[in-house]
């Protein structure tokens, strides 16, 4: 039997199919129950109820929308392309899934453990705006395509920092590759080795960063409802729409996930003597999501003006100049080394 799955290639292509399902099958679940956790923070906040009808406590409500997503009539605008209309959502959320296949749950715990890690999420992560875009164009209506491009800008603006932070990641670690970064951040002191203390300022700029990249609130400009009646994606109904939702909202498990990969400590347990696993993985990701569900009840808007401003006139700054002082930390090997993790290996 093992022969089979190793040696030849129906084997092999039924191995990948059963890894894939056994990552994607969970996480399209726990975006339900997150989605629930998402309207119950912002709920518990205006000291509201929030979902509490459809199952106990109202844990089945995000299933319930999701039928109703599903036998929703498809409306297609007049004059719409329809081929690009429908494509738009696909692209979005196909693009959503293939991202995880490199991000590691547990030490080993991934489907292709690739020494250029960062550099496929980072290139895979790109692609989601062309969907937007898509999407915007295809609805033949002026709000969603400005809502488009109003996406287009915010993502590729946002995309810079978010890359210069890691940079100076992969400068204290010498790898790509997430596991090695997870490992970079294991020794005596627990927590005090992660990197949420070596590169302390940047976690909050790509906190900051990972919101306006995922068009979460405050930054959620592409779906202003006060200007733009939801941006790109208003004429879209049905599963056409649930697609574009689900891709953004596992956009935004995703960036959980990196922010737990690079300055949490990933699987590694806070305290010395605790053992890792992916409990504390799936633990740090939920904190990092409450996070971002409390800022999307608690902050204001921003302006386009000033979302921009903060993009290219802070952010890019700070993080070009975090890059350089990483740089000089390591090669001198500042505190015994504390931002060169990669002696440790060699």
């Amino acid at each position: 039997m093992v022969e089979f799955f190793t040696n030849t290639n129906l084997g092999i292509v039924l191995l990948i199919l059963g890894q894939s399902l056994l990552v994607l099958i969970p996480l399209l679940l726990a975006l339900a129950f997150l989605m629930y956790a998402d309207r119950k923070v912002w709920a518990a906040v205006q000291m509201r109820r929030g979902p509490n009808i459809v199952g106990p406590f109202g844990l089945l409500q995000s299933f319930a929308d999701f039928l109703k997503y599903i036998v929703k009539e498809i409306v297609v605008p007049a004059g719409a392309d329809k081929f690009v209309f429908f494509l738009a959502p696909m692209i979005t959320f196909v693009v959503a899934v293939i991202s995880w296949a490199v991000i590691p749950f547990n030490d080993g715990w991934v489907l292709a453990d690739i020494n250029i890690a960062i550099f496929y999420i980072l290139a895979i992560s790109s692609l989601g705006v062309y969907g937007i875009i898509m999407g915007g164009w295809a609805s033949n209506s002026k709000y969603p395509f400005l809502g488009s491009l109003r996406s287009a800008a915010q993502m590729i603006s946002y995309e810079v920092s978010i890359g210069l932070i890691i940079i100076g990641v992969i400068i204290s670690t010498g790898s790509m590759n997430l596991t090695d970064i997870v490992n970079a951040q294991r020794g005596n002191a627990g927590l005090f080795n992660w990197y949420l203390i070596a590169h302390f300022p940047m976690l909050f700029l790509f906190f900051i960063s990972a919101l306006a990249e995922t068009n979460r609130p405050p930054f959620d400009l592409p779906e202003a409802e006060s200007e733009l009646v939801a941006g790109y994606q208003v004429e879209y109904s049905s599963t056409p729409f649930l697609l574009f939702m689900i891709g953004e909202l596992m956009a935004v498990v995703l960036m959980c996930a990196l922010v737990t990969l690079l300055f949490l400590g990933g699987w590694l347990s806070p305290i010395p003597g605790l053992p890792d696993g992916i409990l504390w993985m799936v633990g740090k990701m939920m904190l990092v999501f409450f996070a971002f569900a409390m800022v999307k009840a608690i902050t204001p808007r921003y302006r386009y003006d000033q979302l921009m401003r903060i993009g290219w006139k802070v952010f890019l700054p700070l993080s070009l100049g975090w890059v350089v002082l990483v740089s000089f930390l390591a090669k001198y090997e500042v505190l015994g080394g504390f931002w060169a993790r990669w002696t440790i290996g060699g």
